[in-house]
């Protein structure tokens, strides 16, 4: 390992492996997967809420946990994008006059067009930040072209961009959930979409007219978040210098932990060695909690495949890191001829709030803490050189730094918790075979103030509910 520092250097775009990357700004057939049960630990609910063990996330969310592990919808053999449960159908207006409203704090669904653009509306005030997030999903099985994918701009009501982010599918071609989001930014370094007033957030596809591009129209998940400005007077510098060295990686033996089909249901990871299997077409989602002032490590690795098949696959593998409003931050390709490979992503600042004032996209995202999620896509090509069976996926997951006080808000941040982060966010890597799998599961009832009786009906009904869906499947 070496020691080095980074210093902060301009550069708004970036091209890696055809996938180009940019932030402008103008001043049902279900099925559970063999080997993917996620609650091998839910029998023993009960005895470990009345045990008392520590919390890891409130009370209240445990039905919501269960209610995120429901067996996934399956579409041509991959598993499809699992929208959140509480996500509200909106409809995009072909024209701001007719735009609905996207509520902070918020989650919609709504359909992205093969060709056109559709509009939403926000009432913003004069002190607020505000986030928009778009996550288009293609349907699997379909053709894409690399440089399509989806664009979101905030706009003012007289059509001036106040920004713009572009997310494409890159050198892999191959169709996954792709993010790009959008602000309004309120800043003594901008001028710009600074006044109350509505604004609007227009979604479009990438390159509609490219060659290869999928004529059919998308679904889609959208987010809102509101960040206050803060009680003093807002720092105007990033920071100018961080350690820029590569850890290496964690070691040990690797735990099971199967990945989420979305963002709403990305599975916690903790600091450690985190092993799945991931089929050609597949997308897995992690979160991982990465609080102010650490910084985030990570390192994927493709084990060998196991067959006697050969060739080489460019883009086998895209791992993607985003920040907890979905903002895109990193990521890293993996080319794959059948035997082991490995690579990590580049070294990121510590969370900061001063890092929006940076030049660079990539340190401007490490802008809050909060829960950073990791977005494993293994290309649909490789099937066509090593078969459609699963690839063994590892995780490396480190951090390191102090932990800082973070910023003093002015205001209420709109989803509250958005910024925060709460428990270990599902164990470390030596926390044994309980924490692997059902960690988060068997200790979020025993969550700080609910008693041994409330924590035994509870964990019952947990246990009631689970079985009912899978005795439904």
């Amino acid at each position: 390992m070496q020691d080095g520092r980074h210093d902060a250097k301009p550069g708004d775009g970036r091209r890696r492996g055809g996938r180009v990357r940019g932030r402008q700004g103008t001043a049902r057939s279900t099925a559970r997967p063999s080997g993917r049960g996620r609650h091998p630990a839910v029998g023993r609910l009960c005895l470990v809420a009345a045990l008392g063990l520590g919390p890891v996330l409130p009370a209240q969310q445990a039905l919501a946990v269960v209610e995120d592990s429901t067996p996934a919808v399956v579409e041509d053999g991959v598993l499809a994008y699992a929208f959140a449960a509480d996500a509200q159908r909106v409809e995009g207006a072909p024209s701001t006059a007719d735009a609905e409203e996207l509520e902070p704090g918020r989650t919609y669904r709504s359909t992205l067009p093969a060709a056109g653009t559709v509009y939403y509306r926000l009432e913003l005030d004069d002190t607020a930040t505000a986030y928009a997030s778009a996550t288009a999903v293609p349907p699997p099985g379909r053709t894409v072209s690399v440089a399509d994918g989806v664009k979101v701009t905030v706009e003012d009501a007289d059509g001036r961009s106040c920004d713009v982010d572009t997310a494409n599918f890159g050198a892999p071609g191959s169709p996954r959930p792709v993010a790009a989001w959008a602000m309004r930014e309120i800043s003594p370094r901008r001028s710009l979409c600074a006044e109350a007033g509505t604004y609007y957030v227009t979604v479009e596809r990438a390159a509609p007219d490219a060659r290869d591009a999928s004529p059919d129209p998308w679904e889609m998940e959208l987010i809102t978040v509101s960040e206050p400005a803060l009680e003093t007077a807002d720092p105007t510098r990033a920071p100018d210098a961080w350690n820029s060295a590569t850890p290496a990686p964690v070691q040990g033996r690797a735990q099971r932990r199967p990945g989420g089909a979305g963002f709403a249901q990305a599975t916690p990871l903790g600091e450690g060695v985190w092993r799945d299997d991931i089929r050609p077409g597949q997308s897995l989602f992690y979160q991982v909690p990465v609080d102010w002032g650490r910084q985030l490590h990570a390192t994927a690795e493709l084990g060998s495949s196991g067959t006697d098949a050969s060739g080489y696959v460019a883009s086998a593998l895209d791992l993607d890191l985003y920040n907890p409003v979905r903002g895109h931050v990193e990521d890293l390709g993996i080319g794959y001829d059948g035997g082991q490979k490995a690579k990590a992503l580049k070294p990121l600042p510590p969370v900061a709030y001063e890092n929006r004032h940076a030049s660079g996209r990539q340190v401007t995202a490490m802008r809050f803490a909060g829960a950073y999620y990791l977005v494993a896509h293994l290309s649909a090509e490789v099937a066509e050189k090593f078969g459609d069976g699963p690839v063994p996926l590892t995780l490396r997951v480190r951090q390191s730094g102090e932990v800082r006080d973070g910023p003093g808000y002015a205001g209420r941040v709109v989803p509250s918790d958005v910024f925060t982060v709460a428990g270990s966010g599902g164990g470390t890597a030596d926390a044994g075979e309980g924490g692997a799998d059902g960690d988060t599961l068997y200790r979020v009832l025993a969550a700080g103030g609910i008693g041994t009786g409330s924590a035994l009906v509870v964990g019952l009904g947990v246990w009631t509910v689970v079985a009912r869906r899978r005795a439904a499947v």
